[in-house]
């Protein structure tokens, strides 16, 4: 365990935050977890607690180390609580004014030597970075989702990220047995770059009617060998966030091969934005998802 990064704080306790709040507690530290409802904090302990169980279960981890885990984890609805945090990590959702607006609050109460990181999946670093008070001190640590699987953390530098904040970073990253891949300061960065298109790709399949939901996402598992059909893991990402991604690409590198697909867009404006409310390209009302098109 880093020592120097002894209180961590995780601000957003959706999808990603209780995630990497998962990950941070068992590693050792003690986790501050925050969201701007207290009560989607409670809810994210309780995921967090069952998601440790079944580690138990599968003999992944130990009960002892479960109890631990559980016991270093406080929740909050208010960011001064972070105060005395080495590191706190902004999970919250992928909008930038949201994010800068956190960013802001959290400078009034953090110690002037507290690192700052960003779980951003597209938004520039640098950007980022300086609507702070504390740019040299900032940088973009992309986990994968779900965070307590996914072995990949992505460590992204601003421009006035300093050599012993990324150095902290990255063996911060790997404490928490995670492999890390640098990339470098551009819209989306590796991974989202590659993937996301691949999923606008095959919205926009869809969209002119090469196949239906079940034959793009058969297709591409059997014939790909991919794990995860792009429809369905579009449905598991949220497709208000593959959107904001595309947005972001399209933006960033005035290119229109990132246009984002009218079907994306209407889903979104629908409503239908996956797995999280049930429903985006499959109906999960039911036991076995199906798919709505």
């Amino acid at each position: 365990m880093d020592v120097r990064m002894r209180i961590v704080g995780v601000v957003g306790a959706g999808q990603m935050g209780n995630g990497i709040a998962h990950v941070v507690a068992l590693g050792g530290h003690e986790v501050v977890l925050s969201d701007i409802a207290k009560e989607r904090a409670e809810q994210a302990l309780g995921i967090i607690r069952h998601n440790l169980e079944r580690q138990v279960n599968r003999e992944l981890i130990t009960q002892d180390e479960m109890d631990k885990a559980i016991a270093r984890i406080s929740i909050t609805d208010n960011l001064a609580h972070m105060k005395d945090a080495d590191l706190v990590i902004e999970a919250a959702s992928e909008k930038e004014n949201i994010k800068v607006a956190i960013f802001k609050e959290l400078c009034e109460t953090l110690k002037p030597e507290a690192l700052l990181a960003t779980n951003t999946s597209s938004i520039s670093i640098t950007r980022l970075a300086s609507s702070t008070d504390r740019p040299e001190k900032f940088i973009g640590m992309h986990f994968m989702n779900p965070v307590p699987i996914m072995k990949l953390v992505e460590v992204i530098r601003g421009i006035a990220t300093s050599e012993e904040t990324y150095k902290i970073a990255r063996e911060f990253v790997s404490d928490l047995g995670k492999d890390v891949a640098i990339a470098e300061d551009f819209p989306a960065f590796i991974v989202n770059r590659i993937l996301l298109p691949m999923i606008n790709e095959a919205i926009y399949t869809l969209y002119e009617g090469v196949g239906s939901v079940e034959a793009i996402d058969k297709a591409m598992r059997l014939g790909a060998n991919h794990p995860m059909g792009p429809l369905q893991l579009a449905d598991f990402i949220g497709l208000d966030t593959c959107l904001s991604i595309m947005q972001v690409l399209y933006e960033g590198l005035a290119d229109t091969k990132y246009r984002p697909c009218p079907l994306l867009v209407k889903y979104v404006e629908a409503g239908w934005i996956g797995r999280k409310v049930g429903r985006g390209f499959y109906d999960y009302s039911t036991e076995e998802p199906t798919p709505t098109r």
